[in-house]
């Protein structure tokens, strides 16, 4: 089959199509033949080195959406031609999800969504669970008030919804020209790029990787979740600091599913190459202002 991998580090450039083995289910995995697959910005980490695996013929991506047609041992609940999405976790690892096939544990995987298309599907794992997890993290009760940077991102704008579902009165800061969208999601207030909101909040989920400056912003004793590990500032002012780190999460993602297929989640896909053109999608992923998931389709 083949697969998007990289054998060097660099630019879109050193992104390839290898003909590579079709991988085989161990007990409790299930084997996807991919119909799409996520682009995040981890896969242009990857490309570049920063997770390591020098020497390695590295694998990309971490969302797909697809058919299971195969199924290792022990695997109960999932038969071929279930349609799935899933997570598969790892920076560094011989295959991902932008290949024909992909194996992932039984667990990492969920019913596809009914009512959303294959390609905002491929959109919703990796972000949706990072936003999801990050929400839980915060840990606030209803009627809080919760700052969210980056909220016009792929994982801010699920976290504005998300956190507005659970009751939670958000400040959505992100870009001059977002503000109508971020309060489309749900937020109840805006705060431009490099602003601040009137007084101190309760909680920051901090989307766009501010660090100290987005802790600045919460009150004494409140709590600061950062997304990215071994990256938070130092805790002050008896704040909690968090970092979310995502995990494969079938249930989870399960009920994610569930809002997507209600209409109560915003899903949304910039752009599709298929995966010939994977290093043209590199590319895409490198241009300043892409708003919403690009997408690879087998």
């Amino acid at each position: 089959m083949l697969a998007a991998v990289v054998n060097g580090f660099g630019g879109p450039e050193r992104v390839e199509l290898a003909e590579v083995p079709v991988p085989r289910p161990a007990a409790g995995q299930v084997r996807i033949r991919v119909a799409a697959a996520g682009l995040n910005p981890v896969d242009g980490a990857v490309r570049a080195g920063v997770f390591g695996g020098d020497g390695q013929q590295l694998g990309l991506g971490w969302e797909v959406v697809g058919e299971i047609d195969g199924t290792g041992p022990g695997v109960t609940g999932w038969s071929r031609g279930d349609r799935v999405v899933g997570l598969h976790y790892g920076a560094v690892k011989p295959l991902g999800t932008h290949a024909e096939y992909v194996v992932l544990d039984a667990t990492a995987v969920a019913a596809a969504p009914a009512a959303v298309d294959v390609l905002a599907a491929a959109a919703l794992p990796l972000a949706g669970l990072t936003a999801a997890r990050a929400v839980e993290q915060l840990g606030l009760a209803p009627g809080s008030s919760v700052l969210v940077t980056g909220a016009a991102g792929m994982v801010g704008g699920l976290a504005v919804q998300l956190a507005a579902r659970a009751g939670l009165v958000v400040t959505a800061l992100a870009g001059p020209g977002d503000e109508e969208f971020v309060r489309s999601l749900g937020a109840a207030a805006f705060v431009p790029r490099g602003g601040a909101p009137a007084g101190a909040v309760d909680g920051v989920l901090d989307a766009a990787v501010l660090g100290g400056p987005a802790l600045a912003l919460v009150r004494d004793g409140g709590v600061y979740v950062g997304l990215i590990p071994h990256h938070a500032p130092a805790a002050e002012r008896g704040i909690r600091v968090e970092e979310q780190e995502v995990a494969p999460d079938g249930e989870l993602l399960a009920e994610l599913v569930a809002l997507a297929d209600a209409g109560a989640l915003t899903l949304r896909v910039s752009e599709a190459f298929p995966l010939a053109e994977a290093a043209k999608a590199h590319e895409r992923l490198a241009t300043p202002g892409v708003r919403g998931r690009i997408v690879l389709t087998a």
